[in-house]
Parts: structure tokens; sequence; C-alpha cells
């Protein structure tokens, strides 16, 4: 019966620590989709406005190379996705690749070869032929894309670590004191009594000790990602810098087209004079009348304040989540009322419960009176995933600065396989990021007890003895 109940009670409990991390997956992934939507919806927004607006402003230089810029948009996705690409490389390329169709539309009467683009390509880190525009929208563009890839990363991470912990199976030792208070009772002839509710405290701080461990690396990666949530907002945020993208590459493409004669004269001097045979039948004036086009207006909504400001309660709400865990499991099962601690279950008896309640984490449970535990042997599971969390809020501090943080690439994994995010019925669909693999390689901070093999260890010293003396004397003969 002993046995029955200890699997009931394991069966109970790690069902209802299961149930508690779905939730927390469910309110985490329901961010994740939130501004996955809501930032894919700003690239698809500002990218159809390019391709309407464009094919009016440059005519048949933009439609023989839409690629060049639909190319760029579908980086800034892979980017955001998580790809391994170097952000400040796709926009450099752009800007190459942009040059050389311009250069070649608006000189078309010309041979331009590979050789002769280089060429080109060189004269423009002198020439500038875009002014300022790429070294401006190079730093808006990585203070918007590098804190939104961290933000969505820090909350996979964040669900898987969720996922992983909550699966981590109860001692035999809490097993047993969840026995003691939940079905004792009934042994004593008293199945209406309740447990009281210091006594589940102890209870269950005993048993969730490693999972309270988490706390510190929790809050402070909940703290990284309001943080930089906070920073999507204001003139500078992300809205404004993505919609006003197809306005600053237009404003870049006319300010060359408006210097292209003394761009071509200091280029002709520098690279030769091409060839003449070009079969192009674009001329200046045309791309000089096309340009002037009005692009449409794409004010940034108030849908971002909105957005940030559930985002940021969410979070706010789930920074004490380890350390209230075993006060949320209690509260369904202690006793309430007038009389709820002088007639309450104690583990021995209906009467008040007099130990003092223990703090939280596992090295307050030296003295817990219900739950025997080794405070030297902390599960390696949970610590790995607060190494894990350490790790995801310095990437996220760094992206909050500007700096770039290379993450795993899954732009060919899209199946979710393993991802905290995926909470049952709850799975965003298409392509998203993949948690970072938490599962690591077993450590133990204490050598296994195994008294055959310390009572054998001299034996075993034997043979390294031996070929320690027989290389000495080696040694000494030689010399």
């Amino acid at each position: 019966m002993e046995d029955s109940l200890s699997n009931l009670s394991r069966t109970e409990m790690e069902g209802l620590i299961r149930d508690a991390g779905r939730a927390l997956q469910a309110s985490l992934n329901g961010q994740y989709k939130a501004f996955d939507d809501y930032f894919l919806d700003l690239l698809n927004r500002s990218e159809s406005v390019l391709q309407e607006s464009y094919n009016a402003a440059l005519g048949s230089l933009y439609t023989q190379n839409t690629r060049v810029f639909s190319d760029l948009y579908t980086e800034l996705r892979r980017y955001y996705r998580g790809s391994n690409i170097n952000l400040e490389e796709v926009l450099n390329e752009f800007w190459a690749r942009l040059l050389e169709k311009l250069f070649k539309g608006a000189n078309g009467q010309y041979l331009i070869g590979d050789d002769y683009l280089e060429c080109v390509s060189k004269q423009s880190e002198t020439l500038r032929p875009f002014g300022d525009i790429p070294h401006d929208l190079k730093v808006k563009v990585t203070r918007t894309f590098v804190p939104a890839r961290s933000f969505v990363q820090g909350l996979v991470v964040s669900g898987e670590v969720v996922r992983k912990v909550s699966q981590v199976p109860l001692s035999p030792e809490c097993m047993r004191a969840i026995m003691k208070m939940t079905y004792c009772p009934h042994c004593r002839s008293l199945p209406s009594a309740r447990p009281c509710a210091s006594y589940c405290a102890n209870v269950l701080k005993g048993c969730l000790a490693n999972q309270a461990d988490l706390n510190t690396e929790w809050r402070n990666l909940v703290d990284a990602l309001m943080q930089v949530a906070v920073r999507f907002e204001g003139v500078s945020g992300v809205e404004v810098v993505v919609l006003s993208l197809p306005a600053r590459i237009l404003e870049a493409v006319t300010t060359m087209l408006d210097n292209i004669d003394t761009f071509n004269t200091k280029v002709f001097q520098a690279c030769g004079n091409p060839r003449e045979g070009g079969t192009s039948s674009t001329s200046l004036e045309e791309l000089k009348k096309r340009k002037k086009v009005t692009l449409k207006d794409m004010t940034a909504e108030a849908r971002v304040e909105k957005l940030i400001s559930d985002v940021a309660w969410r979070l706010r709400d789930m920074q004490t989540y380890w350390v209230s865990l075993p006060s949320t499991l209690c509260s369904d099962r202690v006793a309430t009322g007038t009389q709820a601690n002088d007639k309450c279950w104690n583990g021995m008896t209906r009467a008040r419960y007099l130990p003092e309640v223990m703090g939280d984490g596992l090295a307050s449970q030296i003295n817990n009176p219900e739950v025997e535990i080794d405070i030297t042997k902390p599960d390696m599971t949970i610590r790995q995933q607060i190494m894990q969390l350490k790790i995801m809020t310095n990437r996220i501090k760094n992206a909050f600065n500007g700096n770039d943080v290379d993450f795993q690439d899954t732009s060919d994994d899209v199946s979710g396989s393993g991802s905290g995010m995926c909470t049952d019925e709850n799975c965003p669909r298409g392509p998203r990021f993949m948690a970072p693999s938490t599962d690591r390689p077993k450590l133990y901070a204490y050598a296994p007890e195994n008294k055959k093999v310390v009572k054998g260890s001299t034996n075993h010293n034997l043979p390294f003895i031996a070929l320690y003396l027989l290389s000495l004397v080696t040694l000494v003969l030689w010399r």
C-alpha cells in the first residue's frame, strides 16, 4: 500500500508541476507569437510598398533588377529567424549590387564587364554615390534587428528551460514526504484533515529546492527581455526603422542619379573609358523623370505600444515563478478557514504546525524537517538550465548595446521539434527559432561511491608505478 500511495503521490505532483510549466510555456509562446507576427508583418508591408512604388519610380531599371531588393528582405528575414549570417555583410552586399545595377543601367550604351564593375566598386568607397544613407541605415537596422532577434530567441530559450525543468523527476525522499502529507491522515482516521500551510510549504520548498535556484538567473533574463522590449518603442523604434526602408533606399538611389554625371566622370578617370556597344535602351533622362514619385505613406501605428505593454506585463508576472511554485501548488490543498492553523494536518495529527518555514533554494534546506536533502549534490539538469539562462541573458545585454550575437543556424530546420515554444495546440506555424540544445554531458560534483573500486585502488595503481620505474631506469641507462 505504501508503494502504491508513493507512486500515486509522484504521479499527482509531477503532473501538477508539468501543468504549471505548460501554463508558463503557453504564456511565453503567446508573447513570442505576438511579436513574431508583428515583426514579420512589418517586413511584409515594407517590402510590399517598395515593390509597388519602385516600379513607378524607376521603371525598367527596377523591373530588371527586382532580385536585388527582394534578396535584401529575404536575408533580413533569415537573420531575424536566427540564421548564422552577418547583418553588416548583408547590407554591404546589397549596396554593392545596387551600385552595379544602377551604374550599368545608367550607362547602357557601354559594354561593362565584371572587371570594370570591380573598379567602380572600389571608387565608391571614396566617391560615396549614395551619400551617408548606407552608413545611417546600417546603424539603424543593426540597432533594430539585433535586439529583435535576441528578444524572440530569449523567449524561445525561456520556454525550453521551463519544459526541461518541469520534467525533472522528484527524489524518493520528496515523494515520501508528499505521501506522508497527503495520505497519512487516512491511516490516522483523519481523511478530511488538510495539511497545514507551513507544513505544505516546507515539503514543497524541499522538493523544489533545486528549481528555486533558477530564480536569480530567471529574473535576470526577464529583466533583460523587458529592457529590450521597451527599446522597440519611440521614434527610433522597430516600426519606424522597418517601414522607412523603402523611402531611405529610394532616397539613396535618387542621390546617385542626381549626381550620376559627376560620378561617371570620376569613375572614367579612375577606371578608364568603357567600350561602347551596349544594348540597353534606358536613358539617363528617362530615369531622372521616372524617379520623382512619392512613396505610399507608411505611418507607424500605435500597435507596438499595446504589444510592448502586454509583453512587459506578462514578463513581470512571471518573474517570481520558480520561488512561488511551492505556494502555488500548496494553495489548493492546504487547510483554510478560521481554525486552519490549529485543526490542520501537521504530519502527525490534527494540530498546529510548529517548525519554521524554510527559505528558498537548495542551501536553505539544510535543516528542513520534512524532506531529507543533500545540499552538496545539486540536480545537474537544473544547473545546466541555470547556465543556459545566464548565457542567454548575456546575449540579450550585448544585443541591447548593439553588439551582434551569434545563434544556432536553424534556417534549414523549421519543424520545431523540441522547441520550448511549442505547447501542444499552441505551436506557431511556419519557420521559427529553434532553441539551442540545452543538453550537456552529465557532470558530477562528487565521484560516485563504489567501495569495491576504492578498496582496489592500490592494485590498480601498480601498473602505473611499474611503468614509471621502468621509464626512470631507461633514462638512467641512456645517460
